[in-house]
């Protein structure tokens, strides 16, 4: 799929109900996204809390419930390179299609923020070489956080490094420009991936721009999470208001398009196949 066009658009889910609403889309490929898992299964930052065998977990429910190409974020591997390679046969057993792992010091942060501290280039690149040798596979991404404390020439330098390590897919995060996205896919021997995080480094745009600057795949990683928050929000606040939810109703899903969402008559009708055949 990579080798072809138009770019890999993958938004951002993080259960499996986030996933059946975007599949339901049309979405064929989404990216599931630790920072969304932190916040919504643990109420905590990104900040490398989340566990490996949660993620596994939780990627195991969104793959019973759609046939997407499911994109894993999986931190820093969470250790080294034995960890690594661990990780990447948790994912592949529990239905990944890819996974990026990044060049940060535990505890690691959202790659928009200050202060990233990064592994040794070299380190890194053992890392990735470790996962491209035990997956069967699955796609392997190398990320790089590099460009906030390094400069876009020190983030192709780590890109350059790790594709020749054995990633698929380099992934540079928190540039600041499309012409930075640009300079970056030309010099890499590999596909490369972009985030479209909002409030951050990186400014929005399109999946057809980005493509035209030669990357491959785009995420959007915590959007949806974050129209759902503040929807929320605004709910909790007016209920406690108001003492009654009739106000808002009008801005509810309904009980039969939710049934639609969730293929609640497909499980009645096999429940009712079961009971006749007995």
């Amino acid at each position: 799929r990579l080798a072809r066009k138009p770019i890999v658009v993958a938004p951002g889910i993080y259960d499996a109900f986030t996933a059946l609403v975007a599949a339901q889309a049309g979405f064929n490929t989404l990216y599931v996204s630790g920072a969304a898992i932190a916040y919504t299964r643990l109420g905590r930052p990104d900040i490398g809390l989340v566990s490996m065998t949660e993620v596994a977990e939780t990627l195991a429910l969104i793959r019973d419930r759609v046939p997407a190409h499911l994109i894993v974020d999986g931190d820093t591997g969470y250790g080294e390179a034995l960890n690594a390679m661990r990780l990447v046969r948790e994912l592949e057993d529990a239905g990944a299609a890819a996974v990026h792992i990044e060049d940060q010091v535990l505890p690691k942060k959202c790659g928009h923020l200050n202060d990233k501290t990064l592994i040794p280039a070299e380190q890194m690149a053992a890392k990735i070489a470790a996962a491209k040798r035990a997956a069967r596979h699955l796609v392997i991404i190398a990320r790089t956080d590099a460009a906030a404390s390094e400069g876009l020439e020190g983030a192709i330098r780590r890109g350059q490094l790790y594709a020749k390590a054995g990633a698929d897919v380099v992934f540079p995060d928190a540039l600041t420009s499309l012409e930075q996205f640009k300079a970056f896919a030309s010099a890499m021997p590999k596909p490369t991936m972009a985030n479209m995080t909002e409030f951050g480094r990186t400014p929005l745009e399109t999946g057809a721009a980005l493509e035209a600057a030669g990357v491959n795949i785009v995420i959007w990683p915590v959007s949806s999470l974050r129209i759902a928050a503040k929807a929320m929000e605004t709910f909790y606040g007016q209920l406690a208001k108001d003492d009654t939810s009739g106000p808002q109703v009008e801005k509810m899903l309904t009980r039969k398009r939710l049934y639609e969402l969730i293929r609640y008559h497909d499980y009645e009708a096999l429940d009712q196949s079961i009971i006749s055949s007995v």
